[in-house]
């Protein structure tokens, strides 16, 4: 079963993410902050990580950094999940190593779609 981990310090919306992602067949791991983030990538190695960019202890970009810093984690792709919609912010984003920036609000349905294209470009890369 694909693993994801969740990093949001929004409970409601950790629980939610986690909800649509555990009703499309997905193993979830949820995370409250950056930091604890990293720290569950590292013991979880999960297959995709969601982060919010705004997150006390280590910001979203801070984790992706962390992520692709660590030659065991490096191959996961992440994917920012954030309110913060304005061209640097997504471009920040991606300069940080993410592989995809949804912008919130989004619906379930595109949700899943977006984290399934990601899973499938790794695939196909490997």
């Amino acid at each position: 079963m694909t693993r994801i981990l969740i990093a949001d310090d929004e409970k409601d919306i950790r629980d939610l993410v986690a909800f649509t992602l555990q009703f499309a067949g997905f193993e979830v791991t949820l995370a409250s902050n950056g930091e604890e983030a990293y720290q569950s990538a590292l013991q979880v190695k999960p297959d995709l990580v969601l982060l919010d960019v705004r997150m006390p202890r280590m910001t979203g970009y801070e984790a992706c950094k962390a992520i692709k810093a660590e030659p065991s984690l490096q191959h996961i792709p992440v994917v920012f999940l954030s309110a913060k919609g304005q061209e640097s912010e997504v471009q920040e984003g991606l300069d940080s190593g993410a592989a995809e920036y949804i912008v919130k609000p989004f619906s379930p349905d595109q949700l899943i779609a977006r984290v399934k294209a990601v899973l499938q470009q790794v695939e196909s890369k490997a």
